[in-house]
């Protein structure tokens, strides 16, 4: 009795957290489809018009998906090279007092709060961007790309690092022993036998990105229009979400076009870990 009393706790809490999100997938699909009520799927997703105010209310979605599809992959671009070189160079290049010395830094970075980034895309890179490059104003795609991209690195690096530090040792011995250098051994050894694990960290970056809320709310500069540039304004679903649920009235048609932005971002983010652990899982196949 006393050996299975811990995996019942453990079943019955996962069970719990399970049901736990059983009830927020329904309460999502719940409040946010009778949208359709008000307006097609056509007009959701394609509407390039996002006036939730007016009388009746205009809920194009399109300049919205844009924005949250620009600011995960401009911030993907430049965060995912600097994070993998930095997951290199932590995991094969490094002496080994640094390497145990910036492993935990790059960990405890991945729980930086992001409002500090916000102030700082807001006080400080928002007018250099404004005064370098003669904007009107500093709060646009490249500001909110980049603070996205520095909360990304230290997720990224480390998940990594990790893939990389899992390659088994034998496997460089065996380079070495063929007469190859450090950086041949990481570049045609390593790397190629932890592909499937810095694609995964990747994909998980992505995730972090696209789900990201304070940053953009903050520095992403709120237009809700598709962008043409990476110095205009942009409004991602996340951004929408908090800015406007506060004061839109229960039951509205803008009211459950909030959660079908919402269901929108929770498809986009699944696809992605799903792409992520069929990767992992074709490596685990391949090894």
């Amino acid at each position: 009795m006393k050996d299975r009393l811990p995996g019942t706790i453990v079943k019955g809490i996962s069970s719990a957290g399970i049901l736990v999100m059983l009830f927020i997938l329904y309460f999502l699909f719940r409040e946010g489809l009778p949208v359709l009520r008000s307006v097609t799927l056509k007009e959701l997703f394609w509407g390039d018009l996002w006036y939730p105010a007016e009388s009746p209310p205009i809920l194009g979605m399109f300049p919205l998906i844009a924005g949250t599809l620009a600011v995960t992959g401009l911030s993907s671009l430049l965060a995912v090279p600097f994070s993998l070189l930095i997951a290199v160079f932590v995991s094969e290049m490094a002496p080994r007092p640094i390497r145990e010395f910036l492993k935990p830094i790059l960990e405890l970075l991945g729980f930086f709060p992001s409002i500090v980034l916000g102030f700082i895309g807001m006080a400080a890179l928002a007018p250099w961007l404004q005064e370098t490059f003669d904007m009107l104003s500093g709060l646009n795609l490249l500001n909110a790309s980049l603070l996205l991209g520095i909360l990304t690195i230290p997720v990224v690096s480390s998940l990594a690092e990790e893939a990389l530090g899992a390659v088994p040792q034998d496997l460089r011995d065996a380079s070495y022993a063929l007469g190859a250098t450090r950086w041949e051994t990481t570049r045609k050894v390593v790397i190629p036998s932890a592909l499937p694990g810095i694609l995964s960290a990747s994909l998980l970056g992505v995730m972090r990105a696209m789900g990201e809320t304070m940053v953009v709310l903050m520095a992403a500069g709120g237009a809700a229009i598709i962008p043409k540039s990476v110095f205009d304004p942009v409004r991602p679903l996340t951004s929408t979400i908090a800015a406007e649920m506060g004061e839109t009235p229960v039951g509205s048609p803008h009211y459950s076009a909030l959660f079908f932005g919402g269901m929108i971002l929770l498809v986009m983010t699944l696809t992605v870990n799903l792409l992520s652990a069929w990767i992992e899982k074709k490596g685990k196949m391949v090894k």
